[in-house]
């Protein structure tokens, strides 16, 4: 993979971005492997569960929805800087968590936290590219994000087994991960826009002119990614634990973990795919996902659970990898901001949806029955993906064929 000669700050800047985006992904996910840890102390249902779960992403839809172009007015720089302080905050109130109560408002914080950071993280990845290939800092912020999945799922799976206090050190270490990514996010160059004359305040988010039909696409893609992410995170953990007939949480852990190293894998390998084609399979793969979930929860197979884990996987990486990389290279540096935070509105909007309706149902219906319902809906969206992937780029080659004679 050629990398092209950039200053050092530019580099640091590019790598500063990329551990804010697995901070995020970590945070959310520290306390994914000790949910049956709480559902079993607290004599939590499932529905309780999930809702905890769905109070990160309703509460980075909030943020999203009012500050969503802050760093496009603000600067990447100090964007990020407030949002990892909320991580930290947030890793305090879990830590010191007595009841149920304190993990919504923990789960807000992050998710606040996540609101400020990711959008402006992504975009500061993207303008501060250190490879000749264009497609590479989509790739980078999809193995990022997977990294800190990956890590936090397994470390926090290992404290909570073999350390003590299981429901506390997961997130010492949170808040430890989340002063070094503030301290290595300080350290870059500023980078506020020139002074406008005006004061910034919260407004509606829009899109570039010419940027509609790409970003719907771009989004879709992105929500059938969260969407599968939503059911394996928020399930899964309990999947794991009845279909392995353990509570032993570095077992959970492993196999939940499972998923999000394969994202990070293709991510690397992918970073050359044409965006709409890595949309079309990624769409194609995730209904694959789907049934073998489908399946999982029918015969209670722990194979099928593995299997499950990674072609779901493979799906979520190509579809997250496919839409960011069309957005990026959709959208002009002044929109970057608002724009991908538009996206990444729509995508956790979905996964709020995803998770609080799964437990609901599977509190009401039984795990099997609720997976039966909620495959299928998020079979539509993959399915709606590849068809609109399909005919955008089929649009594209169109115009493209009939320009060439004019410049000739």
């Amino acid at each position: 993979m050629p990398l092209s000669r950039t200053p050092l700050s530019r580099r640091a800047t590019f790598w500063s971005a990329s551990s804010v985006l697995a901070l995020c992904l970590w945070a959310s996910a520290a306390a994914s492997v000790l949910y049956p840890s709480y559902e079993a102390d607290w004599h939590l249902t499932s529905v309780v569960v999930t809702s905890v779960f769905g109070t990160y992403p309703v509460a980075l839809l909030l943020v999203l929805l009012f500050f969503g172009g802050v760093s496009d007015f603000v600067g990447r720089r100090r964007t990020m800087l407030f949002g990892i302080a909320l991580i930290a905050a947030s890793a305090v109130v879990f830590a010191l968590a007595p009841s149920v109560g304190w993990l919504f408002v923990a789960r807000a914080l992050q998710g606040f936290g996540t609101g400020f950071a990711i959008g402006a993280a992504s975009a500061r990845l993207v303008e501060n590219n250190i490879s000749k290939n264009p497609r590479f800092a989509s790739s980078m912020t999809t193995a990022s994000t997977a990294a800190g999945l990956t890590l936090a799922l397994l470390l926090s799976g290992v404290l909570a087994q073999l350390a003590p206090l299981p429901l506390v050190l997961s997130f010492v270490l949170l808040f430890v991960l989340a002063v070094g990514s503030f301290v290595f996010v300080a350290l870059t160059p500023d980078d506020r826009p020139a002074a406008t004359g005006d004061r910034w305040r919260p407004q509606a988010l829009h899109l570039a002119p010419g940027t509609v039909r790409p970003f719907i696409l771009a989004t879709l893609s992105v929500s059938v990614a969260y969407s599968v992410g939503a059911l394996f995170l928020s399930l899964g953990s309990s999947m794991a634990r009845q279909l392995t007939h353990t509570s032993n949480l570095i077992a959970i852990g492993a196999t939940l973990a499972l998923s999000s190293l394969i994202i990070g894998v293709t991510a690397i390998l992918i970073q050359r795919l044409h965006a709409h084609l890595a949309i079309v399979i990624g769409g194609a793969v995730s209904i694959a996902g789907l049934a073998v979930m489908a399946a999982t929860a029918s015969s209670g197979s722990l194979a099928l659970l593995l299997v499950w884990a990674a072609v779901g996987g493979v799906g979520y990486s190509l579809a997250f990898t496919g839409g960011l990389s069309l957005l990026a290279r959709t959208t002009p540096n002044e929109h970057r901001g608002a724009t991908l935070s538009l996206l990444y509105l729509f995508s956790y909007l979905l996964q709020a949806a995803t998770a609080i309706g799964a437990g609901a149902l599977a509190t009401a219906f039984g795990l099997g029955p609720a997976i039966g319902i909620v495959a299928p809906v998020v079979g539509v969206l993959c399915l709606a993906a590849i068809v609109l992937a399909t005919v955008d780029f089929a649009g594209r080659r169109r115009l493209t064929v009939v320009a060439l004679p004019a410049r000739g």
